[in-house]
Parts: structure tokens; C-alpha cells; sequence
């Protein structure tokens, strides 16, 4: 079920209705309707794959019990977790990519082989819900969360519908005692969720589908058009993958907040971020900072020695780009990240820019400023020519063939305005990205929600895309 289709508008004001107007009064109903809606929500797509996600939460939620019970075989149990949830993912997500370059090299040895293969589609959310888990039973041997022994608590915690098929990857330890403690209805809370969903719709809708459109013309007929027009589709790449991920994320969080869920914060304008590791800290949030805790962290981190610390930077940037899909353009692309990261890390530059906002007291940006954030752009807008790809032949080959004559394709320059709007919108509200068109004028906050809302219901009558992170 779409965010972006009627049918979830239905959905979303029916379970609306149900959780605050019918069962608010009794918090174990209240929660089950949750699970069942999610469910519902889930089995839109293939119910089929219900029980691939039933199994998962069991699996979790049983060796939770094990690790917490356990003194002598904690350890035991969650190495058995990981592998259990690796199996599960690798099976779906990896077994083609790896039987498929399994078979590659055995015939550059002069063997030929025809290897079993599987044809179906990857289940929908997967790697999320997989990492809402594996983190779960990590907490839980870290002991920073106790497990829950009520199953339908932890249940909603892993599949709750907002967040369940791409994000953000919550923790227990944020979410779960929020599902375990009676919600109050919040006015407030709500206008904030609408906002956000609004401008989540506008970023999808009128966004990112749009500059698909172009997007998906240049990289299908790269060989044939200039340099500086695939310059301007990687740059409407960076913005089409941006309004399509946050804008999914923005509507994740506005709905959650109609329930009277806050949700982990996924993206902070990282398209105004100073270097490359300020970028990381505000894209892809939940995802980052799952690796840098579960991963970097225990190998070392950054308190090893200089090659270790280098070492350790590639395994997270190398897996992350390998989490987004079974293909060696995403690897490149973590491989790419890296690269531009560890200059920043070992110059100590990797925590300067933690929590300040660019230009935080002043209108405009300065020159050194505006440099900055324009060369970082250029970086990603780099890397997302991988990202967006379908194989490394046609990644080298486009950038090869940047270099390449004068603009020929006027009309691709249409597409900037949807470059410059939602940028503009976002330097507006760059101190708090869960107070978007939070105006101080009345009359300016009902022109914003009147203009993106017709823009909104104008564009989804031919832009109804799925979501780009689905697929992951």
C-alpha cells in the first residue's frame, strides 16, 4: 500500500477513527489494532510474505527472552540471532547477486555452470524491519533495554505500520516504551503530524516523481546527449532520491505523530551539510547511526590505531552500500563514501560540524559557507551517479561521457525550478526539520498549505511512483 495512493488515505482515517474514537480507552486493544492494521497494511503488497515477517518478530523476540534469562550462554544465543536474521535476509536479498558472481567466476576459470536461482520479488522492507530486530537483541545484550514479555508490545514495536517497509530503523529503546504506555490525544502533536505529511506528499509527489521523469530520460539516453545534461541529471537525481526518501520519512513521522508516536528523525537538510561527514550525520540518519553503534563501534571505532580506524570506516561504508542492495554499483558507492570520509576523520574534521546550523544567525550563507555545502553537494551528486545506475558498466560510462560537448537538451532544464523550490522551502525551516511550515504568520502558513496542497492533489493524478527505498 502506497503512502501516496488513495487507498492508504482511507486506510490511514478508518484505523484514524477506530484507534482514538473506539478503543482509546483501553491500551492492549488499542496496541492490537495497531498490529492487525500493520499486518494489513503489510499484506497489501503480498500476504504471502506475512509470515516471512511473523517469523523474523518470533525470532527476535524469542532469543531476546534467551539473552536476558541466560548468564553463562549469552553470547551463545545472540551470535545464533544474527544468523538466524542474516540467513533470512542474505537468502532473499543476496542469494542471486552471490550465485550469480559465484557463476561469473567459475566460467572465467573455463567452467561452465548453470545455477539455481531464485524467482521471486525481495519482500518489501526486509533490511528494515531485519534491522529493527537485530538492534532489539543487541540492546538487550548491551543491557540497555530489558525485554518485553508481552508479545504483541514487541510485535508493534517491530512491524508498526508508519515505519515498517522503509524506516526510520527504530530502537527499542526509543519506540517500545512509547507502545507500552497509554497515549494521550495532543492537538499540538497533531498539526505537526499534518504538516509533516504534507510536506512529505509535496516532496514525493510533486518532487521527486516529476524530476523522475527527466532522471529516467537522461540515464536511459546518456550515449546521445551532452555532458552538461548529464551533469543536471545527476543533480536531479540527488534531488529526486532526497524528496522521495524524506518525503516518505516526513509522512512516516507525521502519521506516527497522529497516533501519538515520535519517531527517530531520518534526515536534517543534509544538502546544506559542510563536509561529507556532516552529510552523514544528516541523511539517512537511523540508518548511520545503526552501523556506527552496532558495527563501528565494536570493531574499534576510531580509538584504534590510524589503519584500523581506516579500516573500520571502509567496513561501514562498504556494508551500508551493500545494505541498500544486492548490486556492486551500491558497493562502489559505499566504497566512494568512504574514501571522501576518512580525509575528514583523520584531520579531526569528522565532529566540527555536530550540532550547529549552517548560517544559524544570518539569512544567507557565507562565501565559505556557500562553498562548502556546494562542494560536499557536488561529492553525493558524484557517488548517486552509482547509486542510481544499473550496473558499473553504465556508471563509468556516464561519467565518462560527462566531458562531452555543450548543453543540446534545453528543455532538461525545466526540471531546476524543482531543484530550487524544495531547497529554498528547506533553508526556511533548517533549524528544526520536525517544525516544517511552522510559520509565525497565520495568513503565510495557509498560503503554504493551500499552495502545496493543490499542487499536491494537481500532480498525484499522473505521479503516483512507488517509493525509491522500497526496494531495499
Amino acid at each position: 500500500m502506497l503512502f501516496n495512493s488513495f487507498e492508504f488515505v482511507l486506510f490511514l482515517i478508518t484505523v484514524y477513527f477506530l484507534y482514538w474514537f473506539v478503543f482509546n480507552k483501553n491500551l492492549r486493544i488499542q496496541n492490537i489494532l495497531l498490529l492487525a492494521c500493520s499486518y494489513l497494511f503489510y499484506g497489501f503488497w503480498d500476504w504471502r510474505f506475512l509470515f516471512l515477517l511473523l517469523l523474523s518478530t518470533l525470532i527476535d523476540y524469542g532469543f531476546g527472552l534467551l539473552i536476558h534469562k541466560s548468564e553463562n550462554r549469552k553470547k551463545f544465543y545472540l551470535w545464533l540471532s544474527i544468523f538466524n536474521n542474516l540467513i533470512v535476509l542474505g537468502f532473499f536479498k543476496y542469494y542471486n547477486f552471490f550465485a550469480g558472481n559465484a557463476q561469473a567466476a567459475l566460467e572465467l576459470m573455463g567452467f561452465h555452470v548453470d545455477p539455481w536461482l531464485l524467482n521471486i520479488v525481495l519482500p518489501v522492507g526486509i533490511s528494515f524491519y531485519t534491522f529493527h530486530g537485530m538492534s532489539y537483541v543487541f540492546d538487550i545484550y548491551n543491557n540497555k533495554v530489558v525485554p518485553t514479555k508481552n508479545f504483541i508490545e514487541y510485535a508493534v514495536f517491530v512491524s508498526f505500520f508508519p515505519l515498517l517497509v522503509a524506516g526510520p530503523i527504530e530502537r527499542a529503546s526509543h519506540l517500545l516504551p512509547q507502545v507500552q504506555v497509554k497515549r494521550k490525544f495532543s492537538y499540538q502533536q497533531s498539526v505537526e503530524g499534518m504538516r509533516l505529511i504534507l510536506w512529505g506528499y509535496f516532496l514525493k509527489v510533486v518532487i521527486a516523481d516529476t524530476l523522475s521523469v527527466f532522471v529516467n530520460d537522461i540515464f536511459a539516453n546518456y550515449k546521445t546527449l551532452s555532458g552538461s545534461t548529464l551533469v543536471l541529471g545527476a543533480v536531479y537525481f540527488s534531488i529526486q532520491i532526497y524528496g522521495d526518501f524524506c518525503g516518505y520519512t516526513n509522512i512516516a513521522l507525521g502519521v506516527a505523530k497522529l497516533f501519538g508516536f515520535e519517531l527517530l528523525s531520518n534526515f536534517k537538510y543534509p544538502y546544506f551539510s559542510r563536509n561529507i561527514a556532516e552529510f552523514w550525520k544528516r541523511w539517512h540518519i537511523s540508518l548511520s547511526s545503526w552501523f556506527r553503534d552496532y558495527l563501528y563501534i565494536p570493531l574499534g571505532g576510531s580509538r584504534v590505531n590510524t589503519a584500523k580506524v581506516i579500516r573500520n570506516t571502509f567496513i561501514i561504508f562498504l556494508v551500508s552500500g551493500f545494505w541498500h542492495g544486492a548490486n556492486w554499483t551500491f558497493i562502489a558507492w559505499g566504497g566512494i563514501h568512504a574514501l571522501l570520509f576518512i580525509p575528514v576523520l583523520l584531520s579531526n574534521n569528522n565532529k566540527k560540524y555536530t550540532s550547529e546550523v549552517v548560517a544559524a544567525n544570518t539569512v544567507l550563507p557565507s562565501l565559505k559557507e556557500t562553498l562548502q555545502m556546494s562542494t560536499t553537494f557536488a561529492l553525493a551528486a558524484f557517488a548517486w551517479i552509482f547509486f542510481r545506475a544499473p550496473d558499473m558498466g553504465v556508471a563509468v560510462d556516464y561519467i565518462q561521457h560527462i566531458g562531452h560537448g555543450i548543453m543540446q537538451m534545453p528543455t532538461k532544464r525545466l526540471g531546476m525550478a524543482y531543484v530550487i523550490v524544495p531547497l529554498v522551502i528547506d533553508w526556511q525551516q533548517r533549524w528544526d526539520e520536525r517544525k516544517v511550515l511552522a510559520y509565525r504568520s497565520t495568513l503565510v502558513r495557509w498560503i503554504m498549505y493551500l499552495t502545496l496542497g493543490t499542487f499536491v492533489l494537481a500532480y498525484s493524478v499522473y505521479n503516483q511512483g512507488t517509493f525509491i527505498y522500497f526496494q531495499f
